[in-house]
């Protein structure tokens, strides 16, 4: 039987047994060689190697891997509706797997807006072509316009997980207390990202020392935290509001969400592997592959969030995977779109700045991928693999080197700063409901 027929029956498998892989749950403190049988799209079983009986229709060798719940991503653009030549949900999809995720929650800006019952329902069609699970984070107000809120009741009911207006922040006070307001009345998440856009108009990257050398106007760190500030104060003050803070990447802001967590606020957060890998003197001069937003910080900034990351305030790794089509970046920086892709990345990222640089545990590492975002938006059954939750896995080689070429992604679009990286810790295999969909 060839390897190509072997995935097949893997994927067509009722039941699936995994052996003597390494298992890392942090969400029930499981840390040691386990084997785990997967039946119908369920988890059936976890135990010590061997102890599992009864037979399985495939069996999958983890000897050597890490085997965790799968990975979660808070913060994807998967580009449709209206901007197909950019990524697909299918084409971004095949790169969350690669990457070892099995379920992504998809940003609204999109042409149109997310913004309706119709387009979340659109986006879960099966004919997107979608090979993990995607979780629509709808508009939070009206087109994304900042001014009336969308109908949170009607888009939670039809499958919505939390509400954002990703890359237009919501700045007036009175329309981000009414959508707080509401999300603690429903028991809803309101994402922000904390940009005050009045301080970043034609700006491209973040002020310091290298804007400067570079003749570029920069964000300041102000912009982030200010915004962060606010919606700290106004979750801190309404009762049940949710907060989640998309991308933070200041210290400045990092002081306000602890802040409100030391308030027992509902705020979480989440952090991105280009802003705990490069700092804004990592760029090279005008190479618009390291322009984002955020902007790549200081190493000051990193360093806060590395901090962070090790003890217990960041609550999730989030890729911001934002793809641009080749044509929207050959061009002067200032005017070049921003976003970089990430899915496939992300986890060699971790792997070499956060465990093997910061001795970070590897337990906190896969926690940061799993359980921690999954409480973030309350994707429950998902994010652990105790018995009966879905059988949604992860396995992945921690010694494992390898080199990632952009050309090679699965990603419709090519736009990164780690293109010829040499990486250590690949996924090996991402299952989804009990069936392999990578490798494909």
């Amino acid at each position: 039987m060839t390897s190509s027929e072997k995935n097949r029956n893997h994927r067509l498998s009722a039941s699936l047994l995994i052996k003597g892989g390494h298992l890392i749950d942090p969400a029930v403190r499981i840390d040691a060689p386990m084997d785990v049988l997967l039946k119908h799209g369920r988890v059936a079983e976890v135990a010590v190697p061997g102890k599992i009986k009864g037979g399985a229709d495939e069996k999958f060798d983890a000897r050597g891997l890490v085997v965790a719940p799968g990975f979660i991503d808070l913060h994807v653009h998967l580009r449709e509706p209206g901007q197909a030549y950019k990524e697909t949900i299918a084409t971004g999809t095949a790169a969350a797997a690669a990457g070892g995720f099995t379920t992504v929650c998809t940003m609204p800006n999109t042409a149109p807006v997310v913004d309706s019952v119709e387009w979340i329902e659109w986006l879960r069609e099966p004919e997107r072509g979608a090979v993990v699970n995607v979780f629509s984070i709808a508009a939070a107000t009206r087109a994304s316009k900042g001014a009336i809120l969308s109908d949170f009741r009607a888009l939670q009911a039809a499958g919505a997980i939390a509400v954002t207006d990703d890359g237009k922040p919501i700045l007036d006070d009175g329309i981000m207390r009414e959508a707080l307001v509401l999300g603690g009345e429903l028991n809803f998440p309101v994402v922000q990202h904390a940009e005050d856009t009045r301080m970043t108009e034609n700006c491209s990257m973040h002020a310091g020392a290298r804007s400067f050398r570079l003749g570029l106007r920069g964000m300041t760190a102000a912009a982030e935290a200010s915004i962060v500030e606010r919606d700290v104060q106004l979750a801190t003050q309404i009762p049940n509001a949710r907060l989640h803070v998309a991308h933070l990447s200041t210290a400045d802001a990092l002081k306000s969400v602890r802040r409100g967590k030391r308030a027992k606020a509902r705020v979480t957060f989440e952090v991105t592997p280009h802003h705990f890998t490069l700092t804004d003197e990592d760029m090279r001069d005008y190479d618009s592959n390291f322009k984002m937003n955020p902007p790549l910080r200081s190493a000051s900034d990193r360093e806060a969030i590395l901090v962070a990351l090790a003890d217990g305030s960041v609550d999730a790794i989030a890729t911001d995977h934002a793809p641009h089509a080749a044509h929207e970046k050959e061009m002067e920086f200032e005017r070049a779109a921003f976003g970089i892709t990430g899915l496939e990345t992300a986890l060699a990222l971790a792997l070499s700045r956060l465990h093997r640089e910061k001795r970070i545990p590897l337990t906190r590492v896969v926690e940061l991928f799993t359980a921690g975002p999954a409480r973030c938006f309350d994707l429950r059954g998902r994010g652990s693999l105790a018995r009966d939750a879905i059988a949604d896995v992860t396995i992945f080689d921690p010694k494992k080197k390898w080199t990632f070429e952009a050309r090679q992604s699965l990603s419709k679009s090519r736009n990164t700063p780690f293109d010829g990286w040499q990486m250590t810790g690949k996924v090996i295999a991402t299952i989804v409901g009990g069936k392999i969909v990578y490798p494909g």
